[in-house]
């Protein structure tokens, strides 16, 4: 009997190694604009759900994005409902990852897991946009700077309904729009392709750029990873985004205190994060990136001003959450399950995230 593989990490160079296509031709597979409309109400999830590694039925809480989205008062039955979804949500995504990890045959599980909790107050409470229009000219934009942990965007998207949720079944098979970093030409949703570390700040200061000098409400969001804080020319954005006063960009990083090479400090130090860019002009904020309940507070007293300083929010957060043996394991920033790990990953997930303290205790 033939025996399964083992779980495995993959080597840094893997992106060498591994000839994904992703969706460089067409070749019909993908549905038309207007049948991803037409689908858009269709709660991912639970269609998606067919096995021990789907998501189960009876958790399901399909939330639609929307125009002017609101965070109920802290301390309400309303906002501890929104609390209750949001924890399922970043479940999903969680799990989601796992999944289409598999498809794939290996996957940036870690750099998604530290970020699930963003996504998912950003998709689900924060976010101002209209699925059923994904260009529409006053959307907020989103650009995801560190573009691997486009795994976990993926399902939040098809969840809200910018494109029917089967479509990530050929997650970067040949012909797919769906790669391991978003293509913004392909995939409705998606406002930057990413990928290439450290450019997306600039590319946000230009988007909110451009919001002002079109004299439209639009805020402009990045989310980058704490290792790109090594590249000089998120430095140069960070500048000039102070220089003049975008207040409606918003910065957030995913300081999960890892990047590819290891410790994102025994690399080069970072910190202090606030003093560096409160020296550009920005104001900035510090948060556990995965406490909703604090997510809410910061991101729903976010000044809304064309001319004001930009804002940054340092999300401290452990890559890996959510599964103890990737938690702060700087082997697993790409890495593929199978077998009982799979299985035991997704028993672990569904049972739900353990208390902080009790990290790799």
């Amino acid at each position: 009997m033939k025996s399964l593989p083992k779980s495995s990490v993959i080597p840094k160079d893997f992106h060498n190694q591994r000839r994904l296509v992703e969706g460089s031709t067409n070749l019909g597979m993908r549905s038309t604009r207007e049948g991803r409309r037409d689908a858009r109400h269709t709660s991912f999830a639970a269609t998606r759900f067919g096995g021990a590694h789907r998501y189960p039925p009876d958790t399901v809480t399909t939330l639609q994005g929307s125009s002017n989205p609101v965070i109920p008062p802290k301390g309400t039955p309303e906002r501890k409902a929104q609390l209750d979804q949001l924890a399922d949500r970043a479940k999903f995504i969680r799990l989601e990852t796992v999944r289409l990890s598999k498809i794939a045959g290996a996957g940036h599980y870690t750099s998604s897991f530290s970020a699930a909790e963003l996504f998912a107050a950003l998709y689900y409470s924060v976010l101002n946009y209209k699925p059923a229009e994904p260009r529409w000219v006053d959307r907020d934009r989103f650009v995801l700077s560190k573009g691997h942990a486009a795994i976990g965007l993926y399902p939040v998207l098809a969840d809200v309904g910018f494109f029917a949720p089967s479509e990530l079944d050929t997650y970067t098979r040949l012909g797919s729009p769906f790669g391991d970093h978003p293509d913004m030409k392909k995939i409705p949703g998606i406002d930057f392709s990413s990928g290439s570390l450290g450019h997306g700040l600039s590319i946000a200061v230009g988007i909110a750029l451009g919001g002002r000098v079109g004299d439209r409400p639009y805020r402009t969001f990045c989310m980058l990873g704490d290792g790109e804080l090594h590249e000089g020319q998120v430095w140069e954005a960070a500048n000039a985004a102070g220089h003049y006063r975008l207040g409606r960009l918003v910065a957030i990083v995913d300081r999960n205190k890892l990047c590819i090479d290891g410790f994102t400090d025994d690399v080069m130090s970072v910190e202090p994060i606030e003093d560096r860019f409160n020296a550009f002009g920005w104001q900035t904020h510090r948060v556990d990136g995965h406490d909703f309940d604090a997510l809410l507070d910061v991101f729903d007293a976010l000044p809304n001003v064309q001319d004001g300083p930009p804002q940054l929010i340092v999300a401290d957060t452990v890559k890996g959450r959510g599964v103890r043996l990737m938690e702060y394991n700087p082997d697993w920033h790409v890495g593929n399950l199978v077998g009982a790990d799979y299985d035991n990953v997704i028993a672990e997930l569904q049972a739900g995230l353990r208390p902080l303290e009790a990290v790799n205790d």
